[in-house]
């Protein structure tokens, strides 16, 4: 995965043209991912430091590794934006680290349920809204660590952050898009159904 922003919101813009699945992401996408960071608070402590180098709820474990990893490349990505995506990563890594610290069943239990039925919300918007598959049938680990940023940028966007960003994105969005039906269009010619 090249580090070239435009690049990569074009890849995953591609796949969320419409409006109510933008929305469903919008809301789906960082529900999937701070109950993610919930369940992997499971792991424990996974790399030991001294107390003085310890920041409260945020011992080493797999949920703030995980935090570190997305936020660190979103600041890679996009500096500001994503320094603030990265300080919101690593806060809901020590919210759900010190509920899990308190009370791990049931919160194992809503982020097992959160995380479910996000996903299947995300599902159903692309299936019944978008008519096309999700990136991640596409790549992966492309649109995982993307999919964030990319709903985060969504709503900056609408406040008028980088408006010039958001011009030049759309329509390389556009040529994506363009380049994906005449792909589809080829295919069904070759197989003899036209549309």
């Amino acid at each position: 995965m090249a580090l070239n922003l435009e690049r990569q919101l074009a890849f995953y813009g591609a796949y969320h043209r419409n409006s109510i699945n933008i929305a469903i992401h919008m809301v789906c996408v960082p529900l999937i991912l701070f109950s993610g960071f919930a369940l992997a608070a499971n792991s424990g402590t996974l790399i030991p430091l001294p107390r003085f180098l310890t920041i409260p709820h945020l011992d080493l474990n797999l949920s703030t590794l995980a935090a570190f990893t997305w936020g660190g490349l979103y600041v890679l990505l996009e500096p500001v934006a994503g320094t603030i995506l990265a300080l919101i990563c690593l806060g809901a890594a020590a919210a759900t680290n010190t509920a899990h610290s308190e009370n791990p069943t049931l919160t194992n239990q809503v982020a097992i349920v959160v995380h479910v039925l996000s996903w299947l919300l995300q599902f159903m918007g692309h299936g019944v809204f978008e008519g096309r598959a999700p990136a991640l049938l596409d790549n992966l680990i492309q649109a995982i660590f993307l999919a964030p940023l990319f709903v985060w940028l969504e709503l900056l966007f609408k406040f008028g952050y980088r408006r010039e960003l958001q011009s030049r994105v759309g329509k390389a969005v556009e040529a994506e898009v363009a380049k994906f039906r005449k792909q589809k269009l080829a295919t069904a010619s070759k197989n003899g159904k036209t549309q």
